[in-house]
């Protein structure tokens, strides 16, 4: 399906993320030095039309920070932001466009909505701030609670408290869906519902994607459920990217050393693959001083004296088939000739 405000086609990135930064300044820390939390450093990445790229790793490692730059919530340190061809808050695409164009849908379903406001109300609230008028709203918000399989007449006029859970991060869905999106931000969407109803709101989310063309920004920790629903994968450590790839890619043959210790971290039902050791110790390293180099490396086993003084670049691996299947990790010993002593020889 190509959506009616597509200007470059399939071959054009809905979006491209270049250099993003976001440094929160502190003020009157400790001893009364002031300090700056590198929240998001120097990030690359493209989303391409009609996939889910799914982002994980630890809390804190910027995946939520991340997500807001992108919905504009707050404002980048540097960097931008190009969606569709179009710089982000340029006069070609002003904010208010853009933001009818991407919307979230976040971990609390709860909080998410308003308690004073029925269900038909809270879905119907943006497209009437945009320009519908209240028919026509109340309309489309009854179409979207079927859409998200809540019967109108049933909900329509029930509160936030007067549902579950799942029910309400249904409403949260139908809400985002209201203004008619392109890219649909998911933040932990299912991380706080129980296993049975996390697995009918996936299911939901697969069915919507496909039924109005979306393209899924998919933020997870849950790495079981990434491997189903995503088609590729960025692994995020303190503010920077560690792989990007394929799905199959990333969990047959990772790159990175923190990838591979995320993996082997999944639990296990099968007495074979049960560890005695955890495959990562030790805490993230502070994001006010991260360290210099590789940030992993103070973790990582394979760290030598050259990682503190060099930035990886993301070193292509393998051999993707087009630009959106490009697998590639930021490790030394993945660059030729980088003079770690695990590097490929540079090709002759």
């Amino acid at each position: 399906m190509t959506h009616s405000a597509d200007r470059g086609g399939p071959a054009q990135p809905l979006l491209l993320v270049r250099e993003l930064t976001k440094h929160f300044p502190i003020k009157g820390a400790m001893f009364g030095r002031a300090g700056t939390v590198k929240a998001v450093d120097n990030l690359d990445f493209d989303l391409w039309k009609g996939e889910t790229l799914a982002i994980v790793g630890e809390s804190g490692c910027g995946k939520s920070t991340t997500s807001r730059l992108i919905m504009a919530l707050l404002d980048p340190s540097a960097g931008e932001i190009i969606f569709d061809g179009e710089a982000v808050g340029s006069q070609a695409l002003p904010l208010k466009e853009y933001r009818r164009q991407v919307q979230m849908v976040f971990q609390d379903s709860y909080a998410s909505l308003n308690p004073r406001l029925t269900i038909q109300e809270s879905i119907a609230f943006g497209p009437m701030v945009h320009g519908l008028d209240h028919a026509g709203a109340v309309t489309r918000s009854r179409e979207l609670l079927e859409a998200v399989g809540l019967a109108p007449g049933q909900f329509a006029r029930r509160y936030p408290h007067e549902l579950s859970g799942g029910q309400r991060q249904r409403v949260n869905i139908a809400r985002a869906l209201a203004l008619q999106p392109r890219l649909l931000i998911l933040d932990e969407p299912v991380s706080a519902l129980d296993k049975s109803v996390e697995a009918q709101v996936l299911n939901l989310l697969m069915t919507l994607k496909r039924q109005f063309g979306l393209t899924y920004l998919f933020i997870s920790h849950d790495l079981n459920v990434v491997y189903h629903v995503a088609d590729r994968v960025m692994v995020m450590y303190l503010g920077r990217l560690a792989e990007i790839g394929p799905v199959g890619a990333i969990f047959r043959t990772p790159g990175h050393p923190y990838t591979q210790a995320l993996l082997a971290s999944r639990p296990s039902m099968d007495p074979k693959r049960r560890r005695t050791h955890p495959p990562l110790v030790g805490d993230p390293p502070n994001p006010i001083n991260p360290p210099s180099g590789c940030r992993f490396r103070t973790r990582c086993a394979i760290a030598e004296p050259l990682c503190g003084e060099i930035v990886p670049p993301a070193q292509p691996i393998g051999v993707g088939v087009g630009a959106a299947a490009k697998h590639a990790a930021a490790c030394l010993a993945l660059v030729p000739s980088s003079g770690h002593t695990l590097a490929p020889k540079a090709a002759a």
